[in-house]
């Protein structure tokens, strides 16, 4: 019994990937909140898991490295890779060829694709970046879509 409850101690690393893991979740979550908003293709919960998954998959990159650094080559950055890789056949799913000839969905999978990228940062614990990018990423959907509505004639937007 004394073994199943020291599975609920945690220790101050376990604290620090708790809270990489928390931080993603909170940067997907308010990316995608905006894309809820606005009735993208993906939204809350498609950033949030991608955001707090690709957290996770670093954390467990950086820790396999940890555990083998001695015994073996491990490089990190493999997971990393194929997290990047996994995530472009998510966005290929978001991108939609419409009815009229164009393409839709793009701009979603551009999104997932850095918000994976955030993702990455909090597991690595690069909160500072991850926070920065994020305003970017929010600042590309939000600003630069009314900047496209002002600027370009309706018949050239596509997402």
């Amino acid at each position: 019994m004394a073994d199943f409850l020291d599975f609920f101690v945690l220790s101050s690393q376990d604290y620090d990937m708790v809270i990489r893991l928390m931080m993603a979740t909170v940067f997907g979550a308010l990316i995608g909140l905006e894309r809820e908003f606005n009735g993208k293709e993906a939204g809350f919960k498609t950033y949030t898991l991608v955001c707090m998954g690709s957290a996770l998959m670093m954390i467990i990159s950086v820790e396999m490295y940890e555990v083998y650094k001695n015994g073996t080559s491990v490089d990190p950055s493999r997971i990393a890779a194929q997290v990047v890789t996994g995530i472009g056949f998510l966005g290929a799913g978001a991108i939609i060829r419409s009815q009229q000839g164009g393409i839709r969905g793009l701009t979603t999978a551009a999104g997932i694709w850095a918000m994976c990228g955030v993702g990455l940062a909090c597991g690595m614990g690069l909160f500072k970046i991850a926070f920065f990018s994020s305003v970017l990423v929010f600042a590309v959907f939000y600003i630069f879509s009314r900047l496209q509505r002002k600027m370009l004639p309706p018949k050239k937007q596509t997402d």
